[in-house]
């Protein structure tokens, strides 16, 4: 444990003595002002609601959080600081959880500065303060599974472009997985199959959606289901992550 809170302390600290931080921050809460007032109609709606500045967090993070995870082993892989940082007497695991923790804790510093509009909701009406309280869970739950995900695929490469775009692509498929569209192309592609098949194969692709499982919980229902999804998910890729390494340092 000691050895995790140390590489966690190294590394949230190198966040924040880079523009990296600030930069990403400033970026993060410019975009979900935008998203949320010009795009999202919050005023239009004429609801004490945080629905409207929610709605847009897969999304953002979508992109935002690769440009985070595609640093945190490919910068240590072609700087040629990952040998160093393995040869410390310290367990694989735990040098991917200390980066890891603190990614993720970088991440919910820059989610916990949007809380002007919290004061704002609460200025203009009487919001349910539960679903709001239940939607920032949800979304500090979700930027981990994104970033997890980045986390595995720093790992395999050296390339931060390369990281970057394959980590989108694969969170992009996690989010897109329960949209209309492509429900309706599985149903399609199967429509041969037995009712029973098409409806299993469809509540396996619902149940890997990012989407589904963060509205689930934005509507203020958090459900065993949903936070065990994440962290399940989370905790698959970061193994994932150990694996690639482990085969790295092998070579």
């Amino acid at each position: 444990m000691n050895n995790i809170i140390a590489i966690f302390r190294r590394e949230l600290r190198g966040y924040f003595t880079t523009p990296v931080a600030y930069v990403f921050i400033a970026t993060f809460l410019f975009l979900t002002g935008i998203f949320t007032f010009s795009l999202g109609g919050f005023y239009e709606a004429r609801q004490a609601s945080l629905r409207a500045f929610f709605d847009w967090h897969p999304w953002l993070y979508l992109f935002l959080v690769p440009a985070i995870s595609m640093r945190l082993w490919s910068e240590e892989r072609s700087s040629g600081t990952i040998e160093l940082l393995l040869t410390l007497p310290i367990t694989l695991m735990e040098a991917i959880l200390g980066k890891f923790l603190a990614a993720w804790c970088f991440l919910g510093v820059a989610l916990s500065l949007t809380f002007p509009m919290v004061l704002t909701v609460g200025y203009l009406g009487q919001p349910d303060w539960g679903v709001i309280l239940a939607s920032y869970m949800g979304s500090f739950l979700m930027a981990g599974a994104y970033l997890a995900i980045g986390c595995c695929i720093s790992a395999a490469t050296k390339n931060q472009v390369i990281c970057f775009v394959l980590s989108v692509v694969i969170c992009f498929l996690f989010l897109l997985a329960s949209f209309p569209v492509v429900i309706n192309f599985i149903e399609w592609a199967v429509g041969w199959a037995p009712p029973t098949v098409v409806d299993a194969i469809l509540d396996s692709i619902n149940a890997v959606s990012f989407s589904s499982h963060f509205l689930s919980i934005e509507r203020g229902v958090i459900e065993f289901r949903d936070v065990v999804f994440f962290l399940s998910l989370i905790a698959a890729w970061l193994y994932g992550c150990s694996v690639v390494l482990d085969v790295k340092k092998a070579d």
